[in-house]
């Protein structure tokens, strides 16, 4: 009998509490930022922390990732071997690492990956990453599922790729405009996000055709249709960025994820859960009440998917409330669509202006509370709105009992 091939379902933690948080609403494995030379120098956490998530997550047989993915300076390699070898007996269970310094350094035999910002798009690249150590490789976001497959075909290797979250316009580990732009640099873990800045576009002549947009900003990626298609083009493990992002947003993104795959894995016998127990929600998990730009599959259908930037704003846009049908001078009228609001959500309205075109502007952003709703056209956000604590997801661990209480979960706006 063929055993099913276990799928990883792996969510990012900027502390402790969120990866054990990630891990009850359904995640296989978490990862998590170190004291030290991770990618995100904001999201770092203490050695004792990490060991404290460590022991939580294998009690479901799930896994904790520990970023050690900067380029290393000569006087770093020694503090990065004994950090290390502090983390391997703090319990992790792999490093995702960028700076191949890390194969010379004495360690101990914990698992190496290869981190995205090893900018890993081809069979050679990767084949090489594997001949040299790496049990598992992170692909570059741009890869198509059949560049994915052809891969997977080629190099028999764990391969990890992303589902969720933000974009970075340039290839992973390849950037330099925050470091040529601001002096910190995207591979020191400093990244200044210059991308989600405003900028015009001049013509040969110096012309301005585009004003003031933020042209190099990226949609978020959302290819939670596409999970079955990765599973068969040979991937591992499904990674959800957010390394940076808040309890509810791992909360929301990772149960509905899990929710996708448990459904998947119902059908196709051939997959399961790479880690143990039964996970139950107690909301309706949605990826589009969370922070998120608008959603792209980017590149996995092919070069040729249109509408992959998000000029208007960096920030995130919230669920569409309503369609504007028509302006007349102060006033317009709109038709609602569905949208499930909760007592305190608060929404973003701008201020509306014709032009010669009748087409619609926004200048300026303000709030309105809910009361005043059926007179306005707005976009919906959720707001600082405290869900009933049985709102919420539980996880049996084998031969466990259900916990007696449950966590709360609490849905963020950002209403700039």
């Amino acid at each position: 009998m063929i055993q099913p091939r276990k799928i990883e379902l792996l969510a990012p933690a900027r502390t402790a509490d969120i990866g054990i948080e990630a891990i009850l609403h359904g995640a296989d494995a978490v990862y998590i930022g170190g004291p030290s030379f991770g990618a995100r120098a904001a999201a770092a956490n203490s050695v004792g922390e990490i060991a404290r998530l460590a022991d939580f997550a294998h009690r479901y047989e799930a896994r904790v990732y520990v970023t050690l993915n900067t380029l290393l300076y000569d006087e770093e390699l020694k503090p990065a071997e004994r950090l290390i070898g502090e983390l391997y007996r703090a319990g992790i269970d792999a490093l995702l690492v960028q700076d191949m310094a890390v194969l010379r350094l004495d360690i101990p035999p914990v698992a190496l990956h290869a981190s995205t910002q090893t900018d890993n798009r081809s069979v050679e690249k990767v084949r090489f990453l594997h001949d040299v150590g790496f049990s598992r490789v992170v692909l570059a976001r741009e890869l198509s599922g059949k560049e994915i497959r052809s891969i997977a075909d080629a190099v028999p290797v764990e391969l990890e790729v992303f589902v969720h979250g933000a974009l970075c316009v340039s290839y992973s580990g390849q950037c330099y405009l925050s470091r040529a732009l601001s002096g910190r640099s995207a591979n020191r873990g400093e990244c200044a996000q210059c991308c989600r800045l405003p900028y015009t576009l001049l013509d040969a002549d110096g012309r301005p055709l585009i004003r003031d947009k933020h042209l190099l900003s990226l949609k978020d990626m959302n290819r939670s249709d596409r999970l079955e298609a990765l599973l068969d083009a040979g991937v591992t493990s499904l990674k959800i960025e957010g390394r940076l992002k808040d309890l509810s947003y791992v909360k929301n993104v990772t149960a509905w994820y899990r929710q996708r795959l448990d459904e998947l894995f119902a059908r196709r016998p051939e997959y399961r859960a790479a880690s143990a127990g039964r996970v139950e929600c107690f909301f309706e998990p949605d990826p589009r009440k969370s922070f998120n730009r608008g959603f792209t599959r980017y590149f996995f259908d092919g070069p040729s998917e249109k509408g992959l930037g998000s000029p208007d704003t960096p920030k995130s846009l919230g669920e569409p409330l309503g369609r504007v049908l028509a302006v007349r001078g102060a006033s317009l009228s709109r038709k609602v669509l569905p949208c499930t609001m909760a007592m305190g959500s608060a929404f973003s309205m701008p201020k509306v202006f014709s032009k010669g075109s009748g087409s619609i502007g926004s200048r300026a952003r303000r709030s309105i509370r809910s009361k005043n709703l059926r007179s306005h056209p707005v976009r919906c956000f959720i707001a600082t709105t405290t869900i009933s604590s049985n709102s919420c997801c539980r996880r049996r661990a084998p031969g466990a009992a259900l916990p007696s209480t449950c966590c709360s979960m609490r849905f963020l706006a950002d209403l700039r």
